[in-house]
């Protein structure tokens, strides 16, 4: 499809994009062993907000307000921020296979959650101490890679390769820590984090990161001028008047930031980053102005049905979200790689 067809109809898609995730948000977190229609999740939400409805008997009311909807939120934020930053590390590097864990925030995050999971570090802070670990250690890894590569970033080729052998480096941390523990349950433990896994949501939770992520995705969005110029190159952008040195680290570490902040809530989801910038463009084309909010409601709405279904699928158990996505993203990305490819 040609750009101007793609730019004439992005102002749809944004506007349907909006409207699905309200929609996929009350669906949702009426969705469970108890069912409740959207209209009740939204009069009870709209009663707690201030406004003039009832609320819905006390149980229902917990069920929706204290259980669901965090999670809901979570599942949200997580993926419109996973996609917002694998849309712009794709840019950045000029990888279509570039996604947010290609820094080693994603190894380190997993790091920093072990040694509390098992080794009991930080254990003294509650409920927060899961979440402080694993953002510890994703930027723990981050700095790893700044220091690997220096005050010059460099190629983005140095920038992967760096990513890579931190991921490789905290990749094999985590696993000694697991091994040395030799504790069974602890080691279930780990394994369902590692494989991402939004049940821990609480309002807490969901504040800092609409917080973080919300301030980064707009600090993202500034940036689609750059972002535009650095999908053809560092040159072009240098050559059409933009600082590359400057607006490149700005753009790395914000995506580290975000994606820290999200692993640590939620563990490694993997695929969302990386298929969901592609089909946003497939949708409004490549102008990051538009690409950005697209990867960001089309990753929300993704997640929030991934989580739904990896908590009612297999119901009374609960399957890692993380597992669903995969299970979804590798046949995706194969028709994806195929028609790249031009394969028959």
């Amino acid at each position: 499809m040609t750009r101007p067809v793609l730019a004439a109809r992005a102002p749809l898609v944004l506007t349907a994009g909006g409207a699905a995730l309200t929609l996929s948000l009350l669906v949702a977190a009426g969705t469970g062993s108890a069912d409740i229609p959207p209209l009740g999740v939204a009069r009870t939400v709209g009663a707690h907000l201030g406004g003039p409805w009832e609320t819905l008997p006390p149980l229902r009311d917990s069920i929706v307000w204290d259980l669901r909807l965090p999670r809901v939120l979570l599942a949200a934020l997580t993926g419109a921020g996973l996609a917002v930053c694998g849309a712009v590390l794709q840019a950045t590097t000029r990888n279509p296979l570039a996604d947010p864990y290609l820094l080693g925030v994603s190894s380190g995050a997993s790091t920093g959650a072990v040694c509390v999971l098992v080794l009991g570090i930080g254990s003294g802070v509650g409920s927060l101490a899961l979440p402080v670990g694993a953002f510890a250690g994703a930027l723990t890894a981050f700095a790893c890679v700044l220091l690997l590569l220096g005050r010059t970033l460099g190629s983005a080729t140095r920038v992967v390769l760096a990513g890579v052998m931190v991921s490789q480096l905290f990749g094999a941390l985590t696993s000694l820590v697991v091994v040395l523990a030799g504790d069974a349950d602890r080691t279930r433990a780990v394994t369902f984090w590692l494989l991402g896994s939004l049940a821990s949501a609480d309002w807490t939770l969901v504040g800092v990161c609409a917080v973080g992520t919300a301030a980064g995705l707009a600090l993202l969005q500034l940036h689609a001028g750059q972002l535009d110029a650095l999908a053809f190159g560092r040159e072009t952008a240098a050559a059409v008047g933009f600082e590359v040195r400057r607006s490149e680290p700005v753009l790395y570490v914000v995506t580290a930031v975000v994606t820290g902040c999200l692993v640590a809530a939620g563990g490694a989801i993997g695929f969302v980053g990386l298929l969901v910038p592609h089909a946003a463009r497939a949708l409004v084309g490549g102008r990051h102005t538009v690409l950005l909010p697209a990867a960001a409601l089309l990753g929300a709405t993704f997640l929030v049905w991934a989580d739904t279904a990896a908590r009612t699928v297999l119901a009374p158990q609960e399957m890692p979200v993380g597992v669903l996505t995969a299970l979804i993203g590798v046949p995706a990305f194969a028709v994806l790689l195929r028609r790249r490819t031009g394969a028959p």
